[in-house]
C-alpha cells in the first residue's frame, strides 16, 4: 500500500505551494456571486477557458437572475451553445435564477444546503461559491484534486466525498482557505493525468507517486 504523506510533509508541501502563489485565484471569470454560480454550473465537463469565452458577452447583459430570466432560455442558449450539455445547463440556469428570486429575494444564498437546493448546483459547485465568494474554507473536489490527492498520498479517498473529508482532516488549518485552488492549479498544469510533469513539480520530493516521470 502506498505510504501517505505525513503531517510534516503535507505542511511542507503547502508551504512550498503558498510560496509560489500566496493568493491563488479561480480561473472562471465572474462579476458577482450570481455570475459565479452560473459560471461554475456551466463548467461541468467543460474547460474554464471555454466557459469564459461563452460568458464574456453573456455577463455583460445578464449578470443578475432578473436579467437572465429576461434573456430567456433560447437567448441564453445562443451564448452558451459552444459548451457541452448546453441545453440542459440552460434549463437549469433559468430554473435556478427563478428559484433565487422566489426563495432568496434575488440574492445568492450563503449556505451549502441552500445552494445545493438550486437546480444544477451540486456539492462541488456550492463549495466553489462558498470558498471563492463567501470566504468559507470549503473544498471543491474536481478531477484534478481527486487525481492529485490519491496519486501523491496527500489526501486520498475512493470518491470525491472521501477526498474532500481527507483535505479537511489532513491539511493544516492555515492552508484550508486556498487548499483546493493550489491543488486544482497544480493538477491542471503539473500533475497531468497522462503525462505528469514530475520534473517541473515543486513538491516531487514529497510526493508518493511511484511512477514519476523524468
Amino acid at each position: 500500500m502506498k505510504r501517505l504523506m505525513t503531517y510534516a510533509e503535507i505542511e511542507q508541501a503547502f508551504t512550498i505551494l503558498r510560496d509560489q502563489e500566496a493568493e491563488p485565484k479561480g480561473e472562471l471569470n465572474h462579476a458577482n456571486a450570481y455570475t459565479l454560480v452560473v459560471a461554475v454550473a456551466l463548467s461541468a465537463q467543460t474547460t474554464d477557458k471555454g466557459v469564459n469565452r461563452a460568458t464574456e458577452e453573456l455577463f455583460k447583459i445578464a449578470d443578475t437572475p432578473e436579467k437572465m430570466l429576461a434573456l430567456g432560455e433560447e437567448g441564453l442558449i445562443e451564448h452558451i451553445k459552444t459548451i457541452g450539455l448546453y441545453r440542459n445547463k440552460a434549463k437549469n440556469i433559468i430554473k435556478l435564477s427563478q428559484r433565487i428570486i422566489d426563495e432568496f429575494g434575488g440574492v445568492v444564498p450563503s449556505s451549502r444546503e441552500a445552494l445545493i437546493s438550486l437546480p444544477g448546483v451540486g456539492r462541488k459547485t456550492a463549495n466553489v461559491v462558498l470558498n471563492m465568494w463567501w470566504g468559507i474554507p470549503a473544498q471543491a473536489v474536481d478531477t484534478h484534486i481527486f487525481r492529485l490527492g490519491n496519486r501523491s498520498g496527500l489526501c486520498p479517498g475512493k470518491d470525491v466525498d472521501k477526498v474532500e473529508r481527507a483535505i479537511e482532516d489532513r491539511i493544516p488549518a492555515e492552508f484550508q482557505q486556498h487548499a483546493h485552488h493550489w491543488m486544482i492549479l497544480h493538477g491542471r498544469y503539473i500533475c497531468l493525468a497522462r503525462k505528469p510533469r514530475c520534473a517541473d513539480c515543486v513538491i516531487a520530493d514529497l510526493c508518493q507517486f511511484e511512477d514519476k516521470t523524468s
